[in-house]
């Protein structure tokens, strides 16, 4: 009984997820040479619609969310919670499924985006705790999606990097986090984010840039004195959050263009490296029309 390669799709929900998805299916078709293979990928998340990728399996053959919500008259969240503990009372329907895969088989998990369910409530740390039990615990790796256009807001920014750590310790798997639809976003605005060297200094420019201190601080109104004394009362805790972030020294992004193959291949192969997607396999001996070519 082979046990296959994993990735394990998450993040807020419109980060993107199933267009990571897609497009790593579809960037692995394109690859040359032996790098070409294929990448399947699963759903795991009972409410969700419509995709572009080609569905190994899917979630919504054994429940989903609509038919939930109809017949126990459950919002959505409270819908897709009870889905998720229905998955953890049948899990021999998702063993059944993983055993179908082989030793070289790749699997993306496309995960729900309810992020308490990942950090709040523990339905994904039993999950994967069972998957653990079949096998799997040296071949998966959780892939955190942060959408870009929070490099925009500072604070979400670091409202995200937060999230994405919380994930980390809760699942204790390895990880990697990218920030996706950079496509949305200037490049010059991508790499200064990425250039920074901590949360907090991230944080200190944009409290620099939010001051409402004139120039001449002795030109300053009492009135602005109170307030600019308020704002910065405000933020220790923020400073805080930032000091846990640079503590901890383990969140860092790669940026994911979708629209540039090179981005895609860059997180792919980081991805493999992390499970040790393809360690066996045998080096390529030169081929002896390139070295006749001069190549």
């Amino acid at each position: 009984m082979g046990r296959c390669f994993i990735q394990i799709v998450m993040g807020p929900a419109g980060s993107g997820k199933s267009t990571y998805c897609q497009a790593m299916q579809h960037h692995a078709e394109t690859l040359g040479g032996s790098r070409k293979r294929t990448i399947h990928v699963a759903n795991l998340d009972p409410s969700a619609e419509e995709f572009g990728y080609q569905l190994a399996f899917d979630i919504r053959d054994l429940i989903s969310v609509e038919e939930v919500m109809e017949e126990l008259n459950l919002g959505p969240n409270g819908g897709l919670v009870y889905c998720m503990e229905y998955l953890l009372n049948n899990m021999d329907w998702l063993q059944d499924e993983l055993d179908g895969f082989g030793d070289d088989d790749y699997l993306i998990l496309d995960c729900p985006g309810q992020l308490e369910l990942y950090t709040h409530i523990p339905l994904m740390r039993h999950v994967i705790d069972r998957m653990r039990m079949w096998g799997y615990g040296n071949s998966m790796a959780a892939v955190f999606l942060l959408d870009a256009t929070f490099v925009a807001d500072t604070s979400k920014f670091i409202s995200g990097s937060l999230l994405s750590l919380s994930a980390m310790i809760a699942l204790e798997l390895p990880h990697v986090n990218v920030l996706s639809k950079c496509d949305l976003l200037s490049e010059e605005a991508v790499e200064h984010i990425l250039s920074l060297n901590s949360a907090s200094e991230l944080w200190d420019q944009e409290q620099d840039s939010n001051s409402i201190m004139p120039a001449d601080v002795d030109d300053a109104t009492e009135e602005q004195r109170q307030l600019e004394k308020q704002r910065r009362r405000r933020q220790r805790l923020t400073d805080s959050i930032c000091q846990l972030l640079d503590d901890y020294t383990m969140v860092s992004f790669l940026p994911l263009n979708i629209r540039d193959e090179d981005s895609i291949d860059h997180v792919l192969s980081c991805v493999d490296a992390t499970i040790q997607y393809g360690e066996d396999a045998e080096v390529r001996g030169l081929d002896e029309r390139e070295f006749d070519n001069g190549e």
